[in-house]
């Protein structure tokens, strides 16, 4: 019992004697009292039973002059309750001196001391000013402006809706917009119905505080770290473990190390769990992946990684075994609006309607003291459009378009003082601020092999419209076009086969083309030699009869069957003597094609074309 005790309590930095937490902070300010009395919470005042000498404070002069109705201690008191106050001009130390607990350092000043205590509050200090804590600077002048203004909506509704000041001050912060207003809880969270619904499996799980190892695996701007910190905070809300952030382009594995060795004593100690959330999982090799198995497996830790790339491919299967994958997909375009729309309101931006001009009696006054902000609603609609289901890019996108617009008011306004004071954010201006490619592709990822598989089989489906738009989506995706020429190539052959004998030399001469020319001129090159073997009649017989050659090889018990002596070249007199190419019949030689075997005995009389090979 007084093991657990001592284990719960706190010791004064300056007696060193044990307290409880709730207790430290009363005890710490009698402690450094001069007027020590024979209260059982206060310090020995002697160093008479082996405890350290008590410390005197050392006052200002202008402390030190001043009467006191007690005395010089009121005075010294006082002096040092100023310090708790935080009265700037009214700064007391304490002499350092030696104590023999610790003889070869100083003793640290009082404010030292009650930095490495333990956090001071209000609830705990009955010397702090009320409403506001011991750590809080006493507030000096007017309070500050209100940030935000009641206005009349449209239809009624009552809306706290921040004033011109305050969409200034958000625009001029160094933190992005897509980081400032990321979702803290799940219904903030949009786009992600299938995953974290109200009735699914992964939502009940996280509502019960039951959370399994996950990995998170979705496009860039789909929510996936936006995910992993709500879980961060309901854990922390209800106490029932901890979290942990590392990204994997930036920590090693002896990071990795040390959290989980913290989380096997917070287990042990604390019986609290720890999640450790891995960013960008997929950068980790395998074997360095192999670190997280025995504690994933044993519940040391509860892993979620979060990664752009297919888990099949770049994480390791035992972990994978050992974790849930959850797929969170590209936001749709009414996920986007409700984001863009959440983002506007942050900002104070109003938003213009079809045929809607500023200053009409439904928005908000002005205040007259920065511009008014607006944006039209077809250039929020843009932006949903554009930025292809990437929650950051849009918001980024918006928050550029909008600072932009904003910038050239203030040089107006500079230059101009009679300048109207409305700012319209119009949709030529957010396409401005998107120019760069919104088609998420990965050269070596997911999208090259899913895009490459569509234009394969729309070619081969005699589809010349499809297989024209997933070319350009890889072209404009930025894919080496001698990879596609040479897809081009292999399907001249495996799906136009006979059918078209040109074929193959349509795609090689493409393939040769691109390879003089090169982008951006050869994208026609390309789109021509795809509409051609989309239209070409199709054939897979050699395709398939090649394949059950390969079938019967692979299937077949004992040595394969030897050369027939007939087909053999007979080089040397000893191989003539031995039988080889005996009995052959020259072709060419003949008026007929010749009656004679070219197969093996044991394949005789066996069609590939139509052959199907035995399980």
């Amino acid at each position: 019992m007084e093991a657990d005790e001592a284990a719960d309590s706190v010791p004064c930095p300056v007696c060193s004697k044990h307290f409880k937490p709730s207790a430290i902070n009363g005890h710490l300010d009698k402690c450094l009292r001069d007027d020590i009395d024979d209260d059982d919470d206060r310090c020995p005042p002697t160093t008479d039973e082996g405890g350290p000498p008590f410390k005197k404070s050392r006052v200002s002069p202008a402390h030190r002059d001043t009467p006191a109705a007690n005395g010089g201690a009121a005075s010294s008191s006082s002096s040092v309750f100023s310090m708790f106050h935080h009265h700037k001009k009214n700064t007391v130390s304490v002499q350092s001196e030696r104590s023999p607990f610790f003889p070869d350092k100083p003793r640290p000043s009082v404010r030292a001391a009650v930095g490495r205590g333990v956090k001071r509050n209000a609830s705990n200090d009955d010397d702090a000013e009320p409403g506001r804590t011991a750590d809080e600077e006493p507030t000096v002048g007017p309070p500050p402006p209100s940030s935000s203004s009641v206005v009349k909506r449209p239809g009624g509704d009552v809306t706290n809706v921040p004033t011109s000041r305050s969409h200034w001050t958000s625009l001029t912060t160094d933190k992005p917009l897509a980081e400032k207003l990321r979702p803290k809880t799940l219904e903030e969270y949009f786009g992600q119905n299938k995953a974290v619904g109200e009735h699914t499996l992964l939502r009940s799980l996280l509502d019960s505080q039951d959370i399994p190892s996950l990995i998170l695996w979705g496009p860039p701007g789909c929510g996936k770290t936006t995910l992993a910190h709500i879980i961060a905070s309901k854990s922390k809300q209800k106490g029932t473990a901890r979290f942990v952030s590392l990204s994997a382009t930036s920590a090693s594995i002896s990071d990795v190390r040390e959290v989980i060795k913290q989380a096997q004593n917070e287990l042990r100690l604390c019986k609290r769990r720890t999640i450790l959330f891995i960013d960008e999982i997929h950068r980790f090799n395998k074997s360095q992946q192999d670190t997280f198995l025995p504690h994933v497996e044993c519940g040391t830790v509860t892993l979620i990684g979060a990664t752009t790339e297919n888990p099949s491919f770049q994480v390791n299967s035992a972990l994978l075994s050992r974790c849930r994958v959850l797929v969170l997909e590209r936001l749709c375009v009414e996920a986007m609006s409700s984001i863009l729309q959440r983002a506007v309101a942050s900002l104070g931006v109003h938003v213009l309607g079809d045929g809607e001009q500023p200053g009409d009696p439904d928005q908000p006054p002005d205040d007259g003291s920065q511009p008014q902000v607006y944006i039209e609603q077809r250039a929020l609609d843009t932006i949903a459009h554009l930025c292809d289901g990437d929650a950051r890019a849009g918001l980024n996108g918006l928050q550029l378009a909008v600072q932009a617009r904003v910038g050239m008011a203030q040089l107006g306004q500079a230059g101009s003082p009679q300048e109207a004071a409305a700012v319209v954010v119009q949709e030529k201006h957010v396409k401005e601020g998107l120019q760069r490619s919104h088609i998420l592709y990965d050269k070596a990822g997911e999208e090259h092999f899913n895009s490459i598989s569509a234009l394969h089989k729309s070619m081969r489906g005699s589809h010349e419209n499809a297989s024209l738009y997933w070319l350009g989506r890889m072209l404009e995706g930025g894919e080496d076009p001698l990879y596609v020429a040479r897809r081009l190539v292999r399907f001249a052959s495996e799906d136009v086969g006979l059918a078209d004998p040109m074929a193959l030399p349509q795609a090689v001469s493409a393939y040769q083309a691109c390879h003089f020319i090169g982008m951006p001129e050869c994208e026609v090159i390309l789109a021509q030699c795809a509409v051609y073997m989309a239209r070409a009649p199709k054939s897979v017989e050699v395709y398939k009869a090649y394949s059950n050659v390969k079938a019967s090889l692979r299937n077949h018990k004992g040595p394969l069957p030897s050369v027939p002596l007939h087909l053999r070249n007979a080089s040397t007199k000893l191989m003539k003597e031995l039988g080889y190419a005996k009995g052959y019949q020259y072709n060419p030689a003949l008026s007929a094609p010749a009656e004679q075997e070219y197969l093996p005995e044991e394949l005789r009389g066996v069609d590939f074309f139509t052959w199907t090979p035995s399980e």
